[in-house]
């Protein structure tokens, strides 16, 4: 008698915790809004990413807490990320450390990737002190990758995430 009230107990138990998780997650109706919208936002190129974790060439994976992140706009481009890595060419000024810039004069390049709901968005900066090419791999899953490379220093990836603006 005892076994039996403590398995029911146990099995009620397993179920409202199995249940409660699954009230918690997303529809499918809901899921793919959010895929629209951000498949309309990397196509207009208005969109902010958002890094985690830095990939730096020849080093370990750096996970980044603190706020680092690409704003991308129709008419401009604002980027605020670390740098780790080899510099071929020192800049002059201390505070020109890591990759901080604001461009309003850039090519972009909006390409659908081989599988559903993949992007590939090139962006090359024009008016900046040195040049940058951004490649942002973007899926509509709100998860995104992006290689920065600067030709005075080794190119450097971030791995993040696609927010609104």
């Amino acid at each position: 008698m005892k076994y039996n009230k403590l398995f029911t107990f146990l099995t009620l138990f397993a179920l409202s915790i199995l249940l409660m998780g699954c009230a918690t997650s997303q529809t499918a109706a809901e899921k793919a809004e959010k895929a629209r919208l951000i498949d309309e936002q990397i196509e207009n190129l208005d969109f902010k990413f958002v890094a985690n974790y830095a990939y730096p060439q020849g080093y370990q994976p750096i996970h980044l807490t603190s706020s680092y992140d690409v704003i991308v706009a129709p008419d401009t481009i604002k980027a605020y990320l670390p740098y780790f890595g080899r510099a071929y060419r020192a800049p002059m000024d201390s505070s020109e450390g890591g990759i901080k810039f604001e461009s309003t004069n850039f090519e972009s390049n909006v390409q659908t990737g081989k599988k559903h709901g993949e992007w590939h968005v090139t962006i090359q900066t024009k008016d900046t002190s040195r040049p940058f090419t951004l490649y942002f791999h973007l899926w509509n899953n709100a998860t995104a990758r992006l290689d920065v490379i600067d030709h005075d220093r080794q190119s450097i990836s971030f791995q993040g995430s696609i927010e609104e603006r």
